[in-house]
C-alpha cells in the first residue's frame, strides 16, 4: 500500500500533462493548374514556415498549414512561367481553394 500512493500520483501527473496540450492541425490550401502536366511542384511560403505539395493530375492540396498568410509559388515546367500569388490567408480548421491557376508561357 505504501508503494500505491506515489504510483498514483505519477500516474495523474502524466495524464494531466496528456491533456494539457491540443493538437492543431491547421488548415490546408488547395488549387488547381492548368494545363495539368505544366508543374510538379506548389510551395506556401510565410515568414515562419514553408511547405511543398505534389501537384498531381493538375491537382493539389497542402494540409496541415498553420494559421497566417502565405506566398504561393509553383515551379513550372518550360516552356511555362513560374507563378507567384501573394496574401493567401490560412485559418486554423478551413480550407483555402486559390482556384484554378492558369499558367503562362
Amino acid at each position: 500500500m505504501k508503494h500505491l500512493n506515489p504510483l498514483i500520483g505519477i500516474l495523474l501527473i502524466a495524464c494531466i500533462g496528456l491533456f494539457a496540450f491540443t493538437f492543431q492541425s491547421g488548415g490546408s490550401i488547395k488549387g488547381s493548374i492548368t494545363p495539368a502536366s505544366a508543374a510538379k511542384l506548389v510551395w506556401a511560403v510565410s515568414p515562419t514556415d514553408t511547405l511543398k505539395a505534389v501537384i498531381t493530375g493538375g491537382s493539389f492540396t497542402i494540409h496541415h498549414v498553420k494559421t497566417g498568410t502565405y506566398k504561393i509559388m509553383i515551379d513550372a515546367s518550360a516552356p511555362y512561367k513560374d507563378f507567384m500569388k501573394d496574401g493567401v490567408q490560412v485559418t486554423e480548421g478551413q480550407e483555402t481553394n486559390i482556384g484554378e491557376i492558369k499558367l503562362q508561357k
